[in-house]
């Protein structure tokens, strides 16, 4: 078996003196105290390859048994060794590569691989050390990225965030010849050369736990193409799209130019932080799995529900809200919640009904040092918490409530509207508010699957390094950094994407970054302008302060970009749901795309495209591209999805009257309109798809307008 050992050190002390030139340029104005910062980085980033001259041997973190290598191409493989000293690679297919390890510590060989096949062995020769990997074959390797549509397993977030026939899918999930690499979570302020991961055969026991989206784009593209499969995952839920480039290229946008500056004055901080967080003691959650896996875990905790607790040294925290936006700031882990209420004397010796609203993610709820109750899974960050508190209970007026909140992704807390934080009788509408001040202390951090255990005595919280920036999985280039630039440069054959939903409120700026993304990717991994195939957002209802199709707009803006392409969900999206169970026809959407386009398949991979606009005298008339067997207009619960408005910018529905359809044109009217300027399609928060061709596929949502 393979044993791979990994650098800490690598990549960043390539790029970072770039990224210091190029932010240089772009700020001449900076002080002369910035300038120094930025060199001294440099140099704290580079001396560390002197570790590596003792010796260490250490291959590239894709490098184990099960790899999947790009078929047919020119593959770097790459590492640490002792400089000067010879790195041999024979390939059982053949073919011996050598290099002599450069004076910085790295080696890279350029392997030539075979056609779609296997499994093969790697022996790699570095002095005295020899590393056999085994199990590799060669085959087709796709870049799985996004936010929380892409990270969903397949055996989903249940019990409000499920996959549709999760349990069928993962059971009948054996294919040998699709290989799994999933990137640990990770965040960074300048780009790592490791991540923790490693490549499996998909099975029963190893699917459930990834991507469902890649797993269903990947399983399809097996079925058709019936070679190996390479899925390398790197996704994180409710991240941005500015967290997902690397500063290199986000330097181009100046609204980042303060946030990379301070990035680059956090790198030191950052290494004194995970060595504090290294002192304590940790639980790996990456041992434990299923729903029960948050259940049971001890903090050190145990007497903070307690009466007789003394939390006099906690800080106090107003509630409801989610702890990012107070002097927390960005933290993943677990926090206690304590608050004392006094009663009237009439509701002692009674039953009363506890309420705390959302809490984001998962809690366990103490009355008086009893727990009355909790939601210990994942998935159910959006439940209010409803909890009976037992008359037995209820000893005294003093009522001590105890919520202990773990939070693994995103926003953390007791959240929601203040109304909804209320005591009361059971059947009764007389309450005692529970929004205000509590004391709240934190007792674990939540980082890469693993919780470091501080406790809550001695509030060692308050001892963690601070650094310059918040830093965190949404912090501008964190994830590049850290999950992106690891795998860099990998060969690969393309890349899927799902994000967007955290960029919503800002679309405008989504137009700009995220060509921005494509071409930083492209540019770094170094095979050309690859495929880039990504899902549009589905409907969701985000609220009457976002509007989401906007959002959606931009995402099919970015089909003019050279070989890219776009899976449409309007039609198994969720309104009510950010998570829509049926991650199979996305997975598919993306799989023709690349089907067709990548691997020249004859299949329909896209829904009809607006390609132009006639204004007739009373109507509109819309031609389509990927029409040509015509066009399908469904009759949605809400209407047509179709409106028109005239010169005065007013939108009206069109009825299913107005709506005439001619192979792949539509022709609109309204009589209401007489002289309708323009057309917009599913143009809201939460549309219906009602637009389709003959193979089933939906159209975007799209206007014809560019009115404000």
């Amino acid at each position: 078996m393979a044993r791979v050992l990994l650098n800490s050190i690598g990549l960043e002390a390539v790029i970072l003196p770039f990224t210091y030139l190029a932010l240089m340029k772009k700020n001449r104005d900076l002080s002369l105290r910035a300038m120094v910062a930025f060199l001294v980085l440099a140099i704290l980033f580079i001396s560390p390859f002197a570790i590596c001259q003792q010796g260490l041997f250490r291959v590239a973190p894709l490098i184990t048994d099960n790899m999947v290598l790009q078929q047919e191409s020119i593959v770097p493989l790459w590492g640490r060794g002792k400089p000067g000293t010879e790195v041999r690679l024979q390939a059982s297919w053949g073919t011996t590569v050598s290099t002599r390890v450069s004076p910085d510590s790295s080696w890279m060989l350029k392997l030539n691989t075979p056609r779609a096949g296997g499994p093969y062995q790697l022996v790699i020769g570095h002095d005295d050390t020899t590393l056999t990997v085994t199990n590799v074959l060669a085959g087709e390797v796709w870049l799985c990225s996004g936010q929380s549509n892409m990270e969903m397993p397949l055996a989903g977030w249940p019990p409000t965030d499920t996959i549709q026939n999760s349990g069928w899918e993962i059971e009948n999930s054996s294919f040998s010849s699709i290989r799994l690499f999933t990137v640990r979570r990770a965040f960074s302020a300048v780009p790592e050369s490791v991540c923790d991961g490693a490549w499996v055969e998909c099975s029963p026991a190893t699917s459930r736990d990834f991507s469902a989206t890649a797993y269903f784009f990947g399983k399809k593209l097996y079925e058709a193409l019936l070679v190996p499969i390479g899925l390398i995952h790197a996704s994180w839920g409710g991240t941005a799209v500015h967290s997902w480039i690397g500063a290199h290229f986000l330097s181009r946008a100046p609204q980042f130019d303060t946030t990379l500056v301070k990035l680059l004055a956090c790198a030191d901080g950052q290494r004194r932080m995970m060595a504090w967080l290294h002192q304590y003691p940790i639980i790996d959650m990456h041992a434990r799995r299923g729903e029960s896996r948050w259940k049971e875990l001890s903090f050190r905790d145990e007497a903070c529900p307690s009466r007789s607790f003394d939390d006099a040294s906690w800080r106090s925290m107003h509630l409801p809200t989610l702890w990012e936006a107070t002097e927390m700031g960005n933290f993943d882990g677990v926090v206690w919640f304590r608050k004392e209420v006094t009663i009237p004397t009439d509701w002692v010796h009674k039953k009363l009904v506890l309420e705390l609203g959302p809490i984001d993610d998962i809690d366990v709820t103490f009355v008086n040092g009893v727990k009355v109750g909790g939601h210990e899974g994942e998935g159910e960050w959006n439940v209010k918490r409803v909890y009976e508190v037992p008359s037995g209970v209820v000893e005294s007026t003093v009522v001590q409530i105890a919520v202990r909140v773990s939070d693994y992704q995103g926003g953390g807390g007791i959240y929601g509207d203040p109304k909804s934080m209320a005591l009361h009788l059971e059947a009764t509408d007389d309450r005692i508010s529970l929004a205000g001040d509590w004391k709240y202390v934190p007792v674990a951090e939540y980082l890469s699957n693993v919780l470091y255990v501080f406790g809550p005595v001695g509030n060692q919280y308050e001892t963690r390094p601070r650094l310059p920036i918040d830093l965190s999985a949404d912090t501008p280039t964190a994830l590049y950094n850290g999950m992106i630039a690891p795998v860099i440069p990998y060969s690969i054959r393309g890349a899927i994407w799902y994000q967007g939903e955290s960029d919503t409120r800002n679309p405008k700026q989504y137009r700009q970054l995220f060509p921005l993304l494509i071409e930083n990717w492209r540019s770094d991994f170094k095979v050309g302008d690859f495929p880039f195939y990504y899902v549009q957002i589905a409907p969701f209802d985000y609220g009457t302060s976002t509007q989401s199709q906007y959002l959606r707009e931009a995402q099919t803006a970015a089909l003019s970009i050279e070989n890219t392409g776009m899976a449409v969900t309007l039609d198994v999206g969720n309104a009510k749901n950010i998570h829509p169970a049926d991650k199979q026809d996305v997975g598919a959407r993306l799989a023709l795309r690349a089907l067709a386009k990548t691997y020249q398949k004859e299949v329909p991979y896209s829904g009809p495209l607006l390609k132009s606009v006639k204004r007739n005298k009373g109507s509109i008339e819309l031609l389509f591209e990927h029409a040509e067997g015509g066009l399908v207009v469904k009759e949605g619960t809400r209407g047509s999805g179709f409106q028109i408005a005239g010169a005065d910018r007013v939108f009206k529905d069109v009825p299913s009257r107005g709506i005439r359809v001619r192979g792949n044109r539509l022709i609109l009217s309204s009589p209401v309109v007489v002289s309708p300027q323009s057309v917009r399609y599913a143009f809201s928060n939460t549309p219906e798809a009602t637009l389709f061709n003959r193979d089933g596929l939906p159209a975007p949502s799209f206007r014809t307008d560019d009115w404000e």
